[in-house]
């Protein structure tokens, strides 16, 4: 899927700080907990609670959050449709991965097993 140049610099441009507490709450008002939370962006990017904390701090872009990743193997598996975007067809790898960790965030939320939402066995 083809998104726009200024689309994908707005990803790039925004702030992991500013959209963490946004996926906080989602997950917290569906009844799920930070740690949870924490455990998949761990899973996505290799990011334990202190680089999370440092990367907030920083205030990391996406682009820079997502050059430190270390992206788990396995999340190319991740498919679907997040926010009108079929994920798997996204061509920009940054606007790709910030989506990536939109629907695992969206899973949680919805109640999902956790092993369902790390693609394998927890």
């Amino acid at each position: 899927m083809n998104t726009s140049d200024t689309h994908n610099q707005r990803f790039a441009k925004m702030t992991f700080a500013t959209v963490y507490p946004l996926y906080l709450a989602k997950v917290e008002k569906k009844g799920r907990t930070k740690e949870e939370l924490h455990q998949v962006i761990e899973w996505l990017t290799g990011f334990n609670k202190m680089k999370l904390q440092e990367l907030i701090k920083e205030k990391a872009t996406f682009e820079t959050f997502f050059q430190q990743a270390s992206l788990n193997p396995n999340a190319s598996l991740i498919t679907g449709l997040i926010c009108g975007y079929r994920i798997e067809e996204i061509e920009n790898p940054l606007t790709q991965q910030v989506r990536y960790l939109d629907k695992l965030v969206d899973e949680l939320a919805k109640g999902r097993k956790m092993e369902k939402i790390l693609r394998g066995p927890v």
